[in-house]
């Protein structure tokens, strides 16, 4: 139960500094949320296939989330504005 409701705050966390970065201001709860876990998982993606070892640890697990999290606000802007 607990791991659920530290990875949802792990995704917010990351999904919310991947928007500051991007954007300049959070996207809203729900999508920073939704965002850090998408980017967690596309950041290891991400990582693994440039060959980089995951090192484990919350920074580093942090870090990585944040660079997927980019990868998919920017993907996510991309399409919001060619609509």
């Amino acid at each position: 139960m607990f791991h659920w409701i530290g990875t949802i705050i792990f995704g917010a966390i990351a999904g919310f500094i991947a928007s500051k970065i991007v954007k300049g201001k959070g996207e809203g709860m729900l999508v920073n949320i939704l965002l850090g876990l998408v980017g967690s998982v596309v950041g290891r993606w991400l990582f693994g296939v440039l060959g980089v070892s995951f090192g484990g640890g919350f920074i580093w697990s942090l870090f990585v989330a944040v660079i997927g999290a980019i990868a998919v606000l920017a993907v996510y802007h991309a399409i919001r504005n060619a609509a």
